[in-house]
């Protein structure tokens, strides 16, 4: 195992401290329980975002921590679901008087972990709404999910979610317009390379050579199908039949494409992915009016890629185009 840690025990927290020392003009890294707020939390009168997840997917979710997008984060070990008394304190430190709305991946215990620090808070008499982001097309029921699990459109939920709640919608609306995000976003990854998590020291799962896993899950979870090596354009055919299928997808629908890496693919790779599904989409009738191309959902150092797609509406837009400054998204301000 080649990597640039210290001790296996320490990644996470060590990561926070580099994170709060680099960004300390957007976010405040907080210490039992660990979580990130954004420096101006809580925000008076606006519904607050919290989400969180297991560590080694960044840079999602406390690299979405700041203006425009997640008020609080809640970080786990690696690929292990934060704690409810993370999420209780996250919560309570967001609230400013609108309520906060947890953004929730579906894997069993992100979803058991929230719906306990919602009861905990909702007991305080701060109002909270969930939204479980299910958007996988691969698999059902797959290691560490009852469903679907959570992928790319979290990244896109949090986005546009985060523009409404800056622009002081209610908690009411932009809860009803993160499951409206859910349900109009679909996703599918594959990976070329397993993953290592410090504390195991080895590969989550054997590849050979010429193999590629089709349908991957951001843990390392298996897929639909492990098959020969294919070409790019070939394997970009592979996630997007299955993507356009699903919704469905027609003709004259405005989409946002978002082709993520999965932390060891170079940007040129995805530009490659991304030229292919373009195409498909385009052939299909779509107008690709947003995009998001890089690597913002990871699993390590695994190389892959994922392709999201969203079906937009003018709202989705709106908020998608809204100004956010976080460490690893920026744009109109």
């Amino acid at each position: 195992m080649k990597k640039l840690i210290n001790n296996p025990d320490n990644v996470v927290l060590e990561a926070l401290d580099g994170m709060a020392a680099a960004h300390r003009d957007i976010i405040r890294v907080h210490k039992d329980p660990n979580f990130i707020t954004r420096i101006s939390s809580p925000v008076k009168g606006k519904v607050a975002l919290l989400s969180g997840g297991g560590s080694g997917h960044e840079p999602l979710h406390g690299g979405f921590v700041g203006l425009g997008m997640l008020d609080a984060a809640c970080p786990g070990a690696i690929f292990t679901s934060p704690t409810p008394d993370q999420m209780l304190a996250a919560t309570k430190a967001v609230d400013g008087g609108a309520g906060v709305l947890h953004i929730v991946k579906n894997y069993t215990g992100d979803v058991m972990n929230f719906e306990m620090a919602a009861d905990l808070v909702k007991g305080d008499g701060v109002a909270v709404e969930s939204v479980v982001i299910d958007d996988d097309v691969a698999v059902k029921d797959s290691t560490w999910t009852a469903g679907r699990r959570g992928v790319g459109t979290t990244v896109l939920a949090e986005k546009i979610c985060g523009g409404a709640a800056e622009a002081k919608r209610s908690l009411a609306e932009v809860a009803a317009l993160c499951r409206k995000v859910n349900a109009q976003g679909r996703s599918m990854g594959m990976a070329l390379t397993a993953c290592t998590v410090p504390h195991a020291g080895k590969p989550s799962f054997a590849l050979k050579e010429d193999e590629m896993e089709i349908g991957i899950g951001i843990h390392g979870e298996p897929g639909r199908h492990r098959v020969k090596l294919e070409k790019a354009d070939r394997i970009a055919e592979m996630l997007m039949q299955p993507i356009l299928e699903d919704l469905p997808f027609k003709s004259g629908d405005n989409v946002l494409l978002f082709v993520n890496g999965m932390g060891g693919t170079p940007a040129i790779e995805l530009y490659v992915i991304y030229r292919k599904a373009h195409e498909i989409a385009t052939k299909h009738g779509l107008a690709v009016v947003r995009n998001l191309v890089g690597s913002y959902i990871t699993s390590l150092e695994m190389a892959g890629c994922s392709i999201t797609l969203l079906k937009l509406d003018d709202d989705m837009v709106k908020y998608w185009d809204a100004p956010v400054h976080t460490p690893a998204l920026r744009w109109g301000v």
